[in-house]
């Protein structure tokens, strides 16, 4: 990406011209992701396992004046990966920055955890992302962006058994620094991850009170969970302009958890 010479907010972060993927975009965080993209200015290929949810996230996208297409893809399966991609492409002439929001997670203890649990877990959240950042590369122009969306059990703990869930995010962490090192001299792409603590979404919802008010909000320095924009922002500022000189990072967004 060249040199940035307009500073003005609306140059520095909008994304104009590029085409967005968004995996795990049928809820939660993907859709928030989905949403800022667009408003961004970017067109967004919304990807996940449950259309019917992606189809509201498009009616959403396309009631503001934005622009996305929905396209099913389980991404543990290479095949489909690649085949989301070549649906982008053909619907709306290319990729240029890829969301890896897609992730599953269980609580099981780990003396009771089979390997097919723990494998299922590993291969959306790692692997699915490889595949998806594979595929995606294959086509991307020099300037495009990766954003690994990692979590903040990748760097510390929250008193629940999910052995799968935090070795799958924090091998998001290494994979992000390796490809990286391999496509940013190469091929021009920037690939980051994000990191995020607790937010409001479908998932909180479901946590016990007790949980939340014994184990989690003691370790919130902000005294609450975040809410969606504050982390799609985060995402918009990595995939423009702005982000431009940044690579191999993971930038935690977490309200103060993982420093207690």
């Amino acid at each position: 990406m060249p040199a940035q010479t307009d500073l003005s907010p609306e140059a520095l972060f909008r994304l104009d011209g590029r085409v967005a993927v968004v995996t795990g975009a049928s809820s939660g965080l993907g859709v928030a992701f989905a949403r800022a993209f667009a408003a961004a200015g970017a067109r967004v290929v919304v990807a996940a396992r449950r259309t019917a949810l992606l189809d509201r996230t498009v009616a959403d996208i396309e009631g503001a004046g934005g622009e996305a297409i929905a396209v099913r893809a389980d991404v543990s399966d290479p095949g489909q990966c690649r085949a989301a991609v070549e649906h982008a492409c053909d619907r709306l002439g290319g990729v240029d920055i890829l969301v890896n929001n897609a992730g599953v997670g269980t609580a099981v203890p780990a003396t009771r955890e089979t390997p097919e649990e723990f494998r299922s877990v590993v291969d959306v959240n790692l692997s699915g992302a490889y595949w998806m950042a594979q595929a995606c590369a294959t086509v991307m122009p020099a300037g495009s962006s990766i954003i690994n969306i990692s979590s903040v059990l990748a760097l510390t703990t929250a008193a629940l058994p999910q052995a799968a869930y935090t070795a799958s995010k924090a091998g998001l962490i290494g994979l992000t620094r390796d490809l990286a090192q391999q496509w940013g001299p190469r091929k021009g792409i920037r690939v980051n991850a994000i990191a995020p603590g607790f937010f409001e979404t479908e998932m909180t919802e479901q946590y016990h009170p007790d949980y939340v008010d014994t184990v989690l909000a003691p370790r919130l320095l902000l005294g609450r969970f975040g809410v969606p924009a504050e982390i799609a922002g985060v995402g918009v500022w990595l995939a423009s302009s702005s982000g431009g000189f940044v690579t191999g990072q993971t930038i935690v967004v977490d309200g103060g958890m993982s420093i207690t």
